[in-house]
């Protein structure tokens, strides 16, 4: 039997490969009929109580989050940033949910922007039940080997509609998103405050999927931190970065001068939660002209709040 092939793998019957996949069924709760006439692929079922319990001893999550890296930054220089340099003052911290799965969205700004972690911070600080909060980050921060590491290490999640609804759907967590995206760190001074346009609404479709709640925030004094006066499309091609800013201490002081923030007084304001669960729609991010309207009045509630808290604004320095 020349023609005999012959592999070193063991080979199952076929009968236990049938009862692994009758195994695997079980695991549904709701399961159909077989003379239902309906298809497996529209049932739903809920099988989060069958996901692994989180081990209190773990340092690393399954996203690379680290407890030890994130703390000894939060000890260091958020906590820093956010008591001493920027003063943060936060308002409607209630509105961020205690439980369950929620969108928080916010407007985007700096060379280097500084609001997330602070947003972050006043969360843990300022919220009566703190939880972690994890932050979508654009896919070109992979070709950067120091920040590709430590990104993960502090709370950074790939922007994947994916990783969204495990995290707000399954997981249950605070998904913070900047729609503006890298649109917003480009603006230049000159153009602050002014939100650029928020994509095609994907955050909104993301949240109905999950059917979580969506939560703006705007947020005062970013702009200040590290203004942007230009943008050097030649030297942003030479040297490989997203883009080349000049601000008050970068290029001129050096890859330091990238974390050197002016002290502007961050104000912070949490606003009402918009639901996305109860749209009288079974379908709702399947209408996109539903997705616009309701990212669209997003933007014009976060503009309105950034405008008013400008208004009432004294000083830059002292808020």
């Amino acid at each position: 039997m020349a023609d005999t092939k012959r592999s070193t793998l063991r080979q199952e019957p076929r009968e236990s490969a049938r009862i692994d996949d009758d195994d695997r069924l079980a695991l549904i709760d709701d399961a159909v009929p077989a003379n239902s006439g309906s298809d497996v692929a529209e049932r739903e079922p809920d099988l989060r109580e069958y996901l692994a319990p989180i081990e209190t001893e773990r340092q690393v999550t399954d996203w690379g989050r680290s407890e030890r890296v994130e703390g000894f930054f939060d000890k260091t220089l958020v906590d820093f940033y956010y008591n001493l340099w920027f003063r943060c003052e936060v308002e409607g911290i209630e509105h961020v949910p205690s439980e369950g799965g929620a969108l928080l969205v916010s407007n985007h700004s700096g060379a280097l922007p500084p609001d997330a972690p602070m947003i972050a911070k006043a969360i843990k600080e300022e919220h009566p039940q703190p939880r972690p909060l994890h932050l979508t980050v654009e896919h070109f921060f992979k070709g950067y080997p120091g920040l590709s590491m430590l990104i993960p290490k502090i709370g950074g999640v790939p922007a994947h509609p994916a990783n969204v609804h495990r995290l707000l759907a399954d997981e249950q967590q605070l998904v913070l998103v900047f729609p503006e995206g890298r649109k917003g760190t480009e603006k230049l001074y000159k153009d602050r405050y002014r939100l650029r346009r928020f994509g095609r609404g994907g955050f909104v479709e993301a949240a109905m999927r999950a059917r979580a709640p969506i939560v703006p925030i705007a947020l005062v004094g970013a702009e200040e931190a590290m203004p942007v006066f230009a943008q050097l499309g030649a030297l942003q091609k030479l040297t490989g970065l997203i883009y080349f800013p000049i601000t008050p201490t970068f290029p001129h002081f050096g890859l330091f001068g990238a974390l050197g923030y002016l002290p502007a007084k961050f104000k912070i304001r949490f606003l009402p939660p918009v639901p996305t669960d109860d749209l009288g729609v079974e379908e709702p991010w399947e209408d996109q002209a539903l997705v616009q309207t309701i990212a669209h009045d997003i933007r014009a509630t976060i503009q309105d709040e950034l405008l008013d808290m400008l208004g009432k604004r004294r000083s830059v320095w002292f808020g």
